[in-house]
C-alpha cells in the first residue's frame, strides 16, 4: 500500500534538546561550561517548539535533553563524529557505556513507535526538530526554515513540497529552502528509520534558524507559529 493511501499519524522527535551533562560524565566537561551554552551544546529553541508543535497535532514527542558534546543522538553508532572531542578519547567500554545509556533508548524508543503505527495501517511521518546556527565558520546562513528530505523518496518530496507552499503563502517573507542548511539524505535517525522501514515511512528533519530565538523572541514566536499552523495545513492537505 502506497504511503500516501493510508492515514499519517505524525511523531515528533528532538534529538538536541538540551545541554544536560549526566552526573557520571561531567568531571569530563569542567572547563567546557562555556561551549555547552552554545549551538555546540545543543540545539537552541528546539525542545520549546518541539512541544508547541506535538501539541498542535496532537503527536507524541520523543525528546532527548543530554547534550549532543557527550554522544550526538542524531548519528549512527559507529560513524566518526557521534562523540565529540571532549569524549572521542575516552575508551571502548567507556563510549559503549554512553550509547547505551543515552543514544539506544531514545532510538528504541521512537523506532517502536514508528513501527507501531505502521503495524496499526497507518503512515508514519516523522517531523525532527532541530535549529542551526546563524553563522558557521565566518559564513552566514540566510535561511529562515530548512525543510530536509530524502529527495528520492516520492511521498517526502511531495509532502515538502505541499508544506513550502502552504508556509509561503502565509508568510510570503519567510526564506524556506529545502535540503539545506544540511541534506535530507545524510546520516541521521531520519535515514536510519528510511532504511528499516522502506515504505509508509516520512522522515522530515525541521530546521530553524537560531537567530530570532537569540535576537528577537517575538520574531521567533512568530516564525515557530507560522511553521506549525502550515504544517497542520499540510497535514489535513495529505
Amino acid at each position: 500500500m502506497k504511503a500516501e493511501s493510508r492515514k499519517l499519524k505524525a511523531i515528533v522527535t528532538c534529538e538536541h534538546g538540551g545541554n544536560r551533562i549526566p552526573t557520571p560524565y561531567r568531571e569530563l566537561f569542567k572547563g567546557h561550561e562555556a561551549l555547552l551554552a552554545t549551538h555546540r551544546g545543543y540545539d537552541l529553541g528546539a525542545l520549546g517548539y518541539a512541544r508547541k508543535l506535538a501539541a498542535r497535532l496532537d503527536a507524541p514527542l520523543y525528546s532527548a535533553t543530554t547534550s549532543r558534546l557527550l554522544v550526538d543522538l542524531n548519528r549512527t553508532p559507529g560513524h566518526p563524529r557521534i562523540f565529540s572531542e571532549i569524549t572521542r578519547s575516552l575508551d571502548g567500554a567507556a563510549k559503549r557505556a554512553i550509547l547505551a545509556k543515552v543514544h539506544t533508548p531514545h532510538w528504541r524508543t521512537v523506532q517502536a513507535a514508528v513501527q507501531e503505527s505502521l503495524a496499526a495501517g497507518q503512515s508514519v511521518l516523522h517531523i525532527a526538530c532541530h535549529s542551526f546556527t546563524p553563522v558557521l565558520d565566518g559564513q552566514v546562513r540566510s535561511m529562515d526554515v530548512g525543510l530536509l528530505y530524502d529527495p528520492t523518496r516520492k511521498a517526502e518530496r511531495r509532502f515538502c513540497d505541499r508544506w513550502k507552499t502552504d508556509l509561503a503563502a502565509r508568510t510570503p517573507a519567510l526564506r524556506v529552502r529545502r535540503n539545506a542548511p544540511y541534506k535530507g539524505a545524510s546520516d541521521g535517525l531520519a535515514t536510519y528509520l528510511r532504511r528499516l522501514f522502506p515504505k509508509a515511512y516520512l522522515g522530515i528533519e525541521l530546521e530553524l534558524n537560531q537567530r530570532d530565538f537569540i535576537e528577537n523572541r517575538a520574531r521567533w514566536r512568530a516564525l515557530t507559529t507560522a511553521v506549525i499552523e502550515s504544517l497542520a495545513a499540510a497535514l489535513r492537505g495529505g
